[in-house]
């Protein structure tokens, strides 16, 4: 690696170096990055061939997260090899996918696989903008036919308010935002962020402030470029020929439109009018041009449908649902419809329906997450569920695919800032999104139903959240119009889907994708602004649903209680082996879980059972003092004296010689296994042994009466050692050792 040519940039302070390793050598384009000790790997291959028969870019793109890289091997017992990609490998892929993707050639059908490869991980240095970086030096030193390059930047905001580019991983921990921004040299193509109520207008000053950044990236990448000059291979693409076009062009007339353009019909009634459309344009070419080629006339129609789309849009400012451009489709929330959940809402934004369903749990619930940066615990997610019934289709029901996990993630991104901290608020909490029904933005659509079931559910989040998908429309001649909460045909054929969720005050999370080179500043700041407005206007009718959190939790959820003990006394709790925790577990129903500071939350599925099992360790915890009188029970018997258990798990002892005044020689004589006795506390000492004395109210079965001062022992016959096997009895100070 050392003989390869090192290209080399300082943006915001960190050290970024590319080089091209040659480790790959079969690859057709790899690279190398570096910030600090992070090292990422990016190949980029293409297949010989194109795929039959597919009508769209069969791109993939990997994030392998190696747990080497940070010299650590996995936890589990059984599996030590990395399995399935984690969810943050999964996003940091969609990251590097949908920054590249639209940049391929339009008709391109070539299989392309990009993956990225974590080599080494310095714990401070993300590795997710760098594979984005990597990812365009590979495709633009390949062969791989590709418009790039891009190069991509993240951003934080630190305490004092001021911008960081390529924040640490510790800078980050303390940042009011963090932006992901990438793009070409002039305009804007991928946005992920997650914020903390920043204003609209300061996004878009940290957006421009980015790109402005990145310059320096884009002249190191034309440097590599004019060194390596790379010849991009000629691929067939699937473009359908003029005569195809013609003959589409004749048979669709004015039936695109109508069946488009009809605001008296539903998505449904749209969606039959376009499949007959369809098919009957396949019967005709199988009865009268046989000469076509099918998938190339159905390629055909798509395009036309785009083109009437923006025309419409671009020269009419007409929607196919007849709505102005800045309008909402209509909005409804509902609140409390399950009654054995602990916080439910349906949102409804036009045919797209959000059911939110709120659990509570205990702090041991929290979700434990292994990545290169170790384990780490989550006390909020949210789960994003999309089943094929939501779209009218039929499908497999596997597990959450890469949409769904990114759609969750952005979700749970907008209503992370208002979840209370854990001091307030100890419950473990997940949010689950069942997507009923889908006609665009169903992922804002979860920000909406989420934010309402936590407040129905009783939790005392700061404020409502919603969230609303923006679209553009551009056309060669440089127009563009900014469409207010699109929905189905506007998320397909448009140029870009903008999802900003936030509250009255700001924005909590944003994520931009598009299907043209990308966005200007100004096509951004539109954005925005209208989706602000939006976003005002449907926590309007939230608020009207709900406002405020409910006084109290679901009669269903958990009851927790926090307690406080010395640290040095959680032994106590545990007991030997687990022992006494798992009995408070057993006898009360609630679960204990205990942090190293001492802080304990006792969870109950009710109020008694939380109450009853914090009674118990509030005795096993307290501090006992001198001269405090018990009614102990006798639970062992030794040579030297009995134990006595003041309360649970705390025992102290009655010596032989304490009870001399009773005219016995030995505790036992007195006292059996089980019997209940006043004592009181005569002293502790330095090593916490509880020495006890009776009461003065003690009354034995052998009792002696008069003046004990001056009592004497009678000789007694030797006793044998009553069954003690030959055990020695040991001096006065011998109980020490035995106790």
């Amino acid at each position: 690696m050392s003989d390869n040519k090192i290209y080399r940039a300082n943006i915001g302070g960190k050290d970024i170096t590319i080089t091209l390793p040659g480790l790959a050598e079969q690859a057709h384009g790899e690279a190398m990055v570096r910030c600090g000790d992070t090292i990422i790997l990016v190949t980029a291959v293409m297949g010989k061939t194109p795929r039959e028969g597919i009508d769209f870019f069969p791109l993939t793109v990997e994030f392998e997260e190696k747990l080497y890289a940070a010299g650590r091997i996995k936890g589990s017992r059984f599996m030590k090899r990395e399995g399935r990609a984690s969810d943050e490998a999964v996003l940091s892929a969609r990251l590097i996918d949908r920054t590249i993707r639209p940049l391929f050639p339009q008709f391109m059908r070539n299989d392309v696989q990009v993956v990225t490869t974590a080599l080494s991980y310095d714990y401070e240095n993300d590795p997710d903008v760098l594979a984005i970086i990597g990812a365009s030096v590979a495709l633009s030193v390949s062969n791989i036919p590709w418009n790039g390059p891009i190069a991509g930047i993240r951003i934080g905001k630190n305490t004092a308010g001021e911008w960081v580019l390529f924040p640490t991983t510790t800078e980050r921990a303390e940042s009011s935002a963090d932006l992901i921004i990438a793009g070409t040299k002039d305009r804007v193509n991928m946005l992920e962020g997650g914020l903390n109520e920043v204003p609209e207008n300061d996004v878009v000053a940290a957006i421009a402030y980015g790109q402005k950044a990145m310059q320096e990236i884009f002249a190191l990448q034309e440097q590599i470029i004019k060194d390596v000059k790379p010849t991009k291979t000629e691929v067939i693409l699937s473009a359908p020929n003029q005569k195809t076009k013609e003959f589409v062009l004749s048979f669709i007339g004015s039936n695109l439109e109508k069946a488009m353009f009809d605001s008296g019909l539903s998505k449904t009634e749209k969606a039959e009018k376009l499949l007959a459309l369809k098919g009957n344009l396949i019967k005709k070419i199988k009865e009268e041009a046989t000469e076509i080629n099918i998938q190339g006339a159905l390629a055909v129609l798509e395009e036309e449908t785009d083109k009437l789309v923006h025309e419409k849009i671009l020269n009419e400012n007409k929607r196919p649902d007849g709505r102005a451009l800045d309008e909402l489709r209509g909005v409804s929330a509902q609140i409390a419809l399950l009654p054995r959940v602990h916080g439910s809402a349906l949102f409804t934004r036009g045919n797209t329906k959000s059911l939110g369903a709120l659990t509570l749990g205990a702090p041991g619930d929290e979700q434990t997450v292994e990545t290169m940066e170790g384990e780490r615990t989550k006390r909020f997610m949210l789960h994003y569920n999309f089943p094929p019934f939501s779209v009218g289709e039929t499908g497999f029901f596997r597990g959450p695919g890469r949409r769904e996990i990114g759609h969750g993630a952005l979700a749970e991104k907008a209503l992370m800032p208002l979840i209370p901290s854990k001091e307030n608020f100890p419950y473990t909490i997940r949010l689950v999104s069942e997507i009923l029904s889908s006609n665009g933005s169903s992922s804002m659509a979860s920000v909406c139903s989420g934010s309402l079931a936590l407040l129905d559910g009783g939790v005392p989040i700061k404020k409502s959240a919603a969230g609303i998908a923006m679209g553009l429309m551009t056309n060669d001649k440089g127009a563009w119009k900014v469409l207010t909460d699109i929905q189905g045909p506007e998320d397909h054929y448009g140029d870009m889907d903008f999802k900003v969720a936030g509250t009255r005050d700001g924005v909590t999370a944003v994520q931009m994708d598009v299907k043209i080179d990308g966005a200007t500043i100004e096509m951004l700041e539109k954005a925005f602004a209208q989706a602000r407005e939006a976003r005002l206007q449907i926590l309007d009718v939230m608020d009207s649903a709900i406002s405020s959190p409910r006084e109290t939790l679901s009669e269903f959820a958990p009851r927790i209680l926090t307690h406080t003990i010395n640290p040095d006394k959680i032994r106590d709790v545990i007991g030997p082996g687990g022992k006494i925790i798992n009995a408070i577990t057993l006898q009360t129903g609630a679960q204990i879980d205990i942090e190293q500071t001492g802080v304990i939350f006792i969870t109950g599925k009710d109020a008694a059972s939380a109450e009853k099992a914090l009674a118990w360790i509030k005795d096993l915890t307290r501090e006992l003092a001198a001269g405090e009188k018990f009614e102990g029970t006798v639970t062992r018997i030794f040579p030297f004296g009995v134990m006595v258990e003041l309360i649970p798990g705390q025992e102290g002892l009655v010596h032989n010689s304490k009870v001399a005044r009773w005219g016995v020689r030995n505790a036992e004589d007195l006292m059996k296994t089980g019997d209940r006795v006043p004592v009181e506390i005569e002293e502790i000492d330095n090593q916490g042994r509880i020495n006890l004395i009776p009461q003065d109210t003690f009354m034995p079965e052998k009792k002696i009466t008069g003046d004990y001062s001056s009592f004497e022992r009678p000789s007694h016959p030797p006793r044998h050692n009553n069954g003690r096997n030959d055990r020695p009895r040991g001096g006065r100070n011998d109980r020490f050792s035995r106790y």
